[in-house]
């Protein structure tokens, strides 16, 4: 049996982290047998690295190794290329075709991001993997195979089952083993490691002198969360590498390519934006929505009135500053104001005439019980999530006329990284 230290060399496996060595000592005990494993991990850790050991430590090392991303497969196709088709199967299908589990029989399938799987095509895998049988799609006859299936997810898969997206029978099939590799933010002592490996390639392939971390930039790159991981270190490195003339590296230097993956709206921070812009519009929508839910009990008020005592000019002289408060003043609209012309089945979804003016109506939130207040949060609530977007490209206006177009005083005003408002610009084409 080989040892942990060796297979990483062969496979070019960087690290030396306890967690990801307990992983490759479960990957060389479980090889020599043919259970089922299961990958499990955050996206771009390498979850494709254990298959391939798996499969080069067994007993089917000179049979086929298929590898197969299941996310990327349309839900319409998936079961073809699984499990293969009969000529005339679908429109399309001219000729009959082998499927991956045919064409791998005495080897190893890696079925990578399985959890995307979609229930059908879940239920022809139950099968292999229970008594090794398929069928291909368009055909009654039932084949054998003699495969070995290692499966790899980035998601949770529990919260899968109790949404009902993924079979609980089918995943302790597959999880007879389950290997899980530590995210990168968890191996803080292999980060500069890789990073050096990173950079020393980056230098061969584009002929030039390899980067190197200053201590600052190397503790911040250990305090960093690498949501993309790996995958996310190694992008940054080749970065650096084309785009840097000095090839020693600083933490300032280092901070211009680690993205804010915190939030992607901006954000004020400051305690001196407490009073900022952003707020006294928030304080105005508030109070424009408050006005309007007192307009709409007042005209409430008065349509029941006038359906009750009737349409009578009395009526209407007593009530006039409502009904030129809700018609607004200067047009016949008071004048033409008929109950007739009010369905009472339909009260509810009657529509509030355009006023002239808001501001001489202060809104009275605090009148409010506390259950009103609980409908009115709810009945608002969809308006202002909708409005998030035109508020971010406002904001982003603002700061960058305050500033003259300098991104970097615009993107400190705001909260977020340089490159994240270079980003909001292009999006919004600014």
């Amino acid at each position: 049996m080989e040892s942990v230290q060796a297979i990483k060399q062969r496979f070019g496996i960087i690290g030396d982290d306890p967690k990801l060595n307990r992983a490759i000592e479960k990957a060389i005990q479980v090889a020599p047998t043919d259970i089922s494993v299961l990958v499990t991990g955050e996206s771009g850790v390498g979850k494709e690295s254990i298959p391939k050991i798996v499969h080069s430590l067994s007993h089917r090392k000179h049979g086929k190794y298929i590898a197969v991303n299941c996310g990327a497969i349309p839900e319409g196709t998936i079961d073809s290329e699984l499990f293969g088709h009969e000529k005339g199967a679908f429109t399309g299908a001219t000729q009959t075709r082998s499927g991956y589990f045919e064409v791998a029989d005495g080897g190893t399938i890696f079925l990578d991001e399985v959890g995307e799987l979609p229930l059908p095509t879940q239920v022809r895998l139950l099968r292999v993997l229970e008594n090794g049988e398929f069928i291909k799609v368009g055909s009654s006859k039932v084949q054998k195979t003699n495969v070995r299936i290692v499966a790899a997810t980035n998601i949770n898969m529990f919260e899968s089952i109790k949404k009902e997206k993924f079979r609980e029978d089918l995943y302790y099939r597959l999880s007879t083993v389950e290997i899980h590799l530590p995210p990168l933010r968890e191996r803080k002592g292999d980060i500069h490691l890789l990073f050096r490996k990173f950079a020393s390639d980056f230098a061969l392939k584009y002929k030039m002198p390899t980067i190197r971390l200053e201590d600052d930039a190397v503790l911040l790159m250990q305090k960093y969360h690498w949501g993309g991981n790996i995958r996310q270190l190694r992008n940054i490195a080749e970065q650096i590498s084309v785009l840097e003339k000095d090839r020693s590296i600083n933490g300032k230097e280092l901070k211009e390519y680690l993205p804010d993956m915190g939030s992607n709206l901006p954000a004020v921070i400051s305690d001196k934006k407490k009073d900022s812009d952003f707020s006294n519009e928030r304080e105005i929508l508030y109070k424009v929505l408050f006005d309007m839910k007192n307009d709409l009990n007042d005209l409430k008020k008065l349509t029941l009135k006038l359906m009750q005592e009737g349409n009578s000019k009395e009526v209407r002289d007593e009530n006039e500053g409502l009904i030129q408060k809700i018609y607004g003043n200067g047009d016949d609209d008071a004048e033409d104001f008929n109950v007739e012309d009010i369905d009472g089945d339909n009260l509810e979804v009657l529509q509030i005439p355009q006023q002239s003016s808001r501001s001489e109506y202060e809104p009275q939130p605090e009148t409010l019980s506390e259950k009103d207040k609980y409908h009115f949060a709810e009945e608002i609530q969809e308006e202002e999530t909708l409005s998030l977007q035109d508020k971010e490209l406002e904001l982003i206006k603002k700061s960058l006329e305050r500033h003259n177009g300098k991104r970097k005083a615009a993107a400190e005003e705001l909260g977020i990284s340089e490159r994240t408002l270079y980003r909001k610009i292009k999006q919004y084409n600014l």
